[in-house]
């Protein structure tokens, strides 16, 4: 690839069901290329890639989708300029996502001089059918999850809250003290971030800088805000056992959820998780201080399994500028 040259960022989905106990895939028809490949396309000025997907699979398909774990991306050269596509699996949306699209606006479909053709596929023919070969590198991942019974996952969401006012700035207290104007932009930007992955549980610490953070996506979504007083610094330096307790909780709660939190609390927050989760995904967690920057998340995919619930893939993400 050329050097020196900022990469074109796009992103999609494998959007996948399974029917008659057969695992199927969207693949969608370019007419211009004439071409057989996933729903994707380039990022809009302002966009997170993860809006970027469910947006762009909303245009070639016409199908509203909430993200699951994250699937490889792709790198090559298109037009002289290095580009590079991100890839998560992907469901349909159904009635427990209601409150997640409600956070969305409406996406206009994409020409039939773009995309003439949208069909469902066995994923053996899928892996025919696609144009590139490079195309089955996500399929292939995708196809192991679904083997492992590691595919139907739900998004368990950890927040930093957004850039807040500093101490030495501030002569309220620290239950009140607020965010920034940058930080209320970052909070502003996770509406869609969240929305990706279907959240319909919100729970913050009841600290101030952190329920402004969730609230815009709350309130977008239509979803009660539920506050924790065991999520706070104080709460956690008194006792870090019943933040642990806590978490564990959320991560048996069934649903898509986000929960924030402080810098100080996030390492308690990163040992439950790790203990819950496969040895390649917990060596991955964040381990050094300050563990997420402010306002990023860590988007966990939890897998119920015979053991219990298992963090199965994780990923760090910021909210679009």
């Amino acid at each position: 690839m050329t050097s020196g040259t900022t990469s074109v960022q796009a992103a999609g989905a494998l959007v996948w069901r399974v029917r008659t106990g057969r695992l199927q895939v969207a693949l969608v028809h370019r007419p211009r290329y004439r071409d057989w490949s996933w729903p994707k396309g380039k990022l809009e000025p302002g966009e997170c890639v993860v809006e970027a997907a469910t947006r762009e699979v909303a245009e070639e398909t016409g199908l509203d989708v909430v993200l699951g774990m994250p699937l490889p991306g792709l790198q090559y050269e298109s037009a002289g300029r290095p580009k590079q596509v991100h890839y998560w699996a992907a469901q349909v949306a159904g009635r427990p996502d209601r409150f997640a699209l409600a956070a969305r606006p409406p996406v206009p479909r994409a020409g039939r001089d773009e995309i003439d053709q949208v069909r469902w596929f066995d994923a053996d023919v899928a892996a025919q059918r696609l144009t590139r070969p490079s195309d089955r590198e996500p399929l292939d991942v995708l196809v192991e999850a679904y083997r492992q019974d590691r595919l139907v996952t739900r998004a368990l969401v950890v927040a930093r809250h957004g850039r807040a006012t500093k101490r030495a700035h501030w002569a309220g207290t620290e239950l009140d003290r607020p965010l920034t104007r940058s930080g209320t932009r970052q909070a502003t930007g996770l509406v869609p971030l969240l929305s990706a992955f279907g959240v319909a549980r919100v729970v913050s610490s009841r600290w101030a800088r952190c329920e402004q953070t969730v609230r815009p996506y709350a309130t977008a979504a239509g979803l009660e805000l539920v506050t924790s007083d065991l999520l706070t610094e104080d709460a956690h330096a008194d006792s870090p056992a019943r933040v642990a307790a806590e978490m564990l909780d959320l991560l048996s709660v069934s649903g898509d959820s986000v929960v924030c939190t402080h810098r100080p609390v996030l390492p308690t927050v990163l040992d439950v998780l790790a203990g819950h989760a496969c040895r390649a995904v917990a060596d991955a967690l964040p381990t050094a201080d300050p563990f997420l920057r402010p306002g990023q998340v860590l988007v966990c995919h939890v897998a119920e399994t015979a053991v219990g619930p298992r963090v199965v893939a994780a990923q760090v993400l910021a909210p679009s500028s």
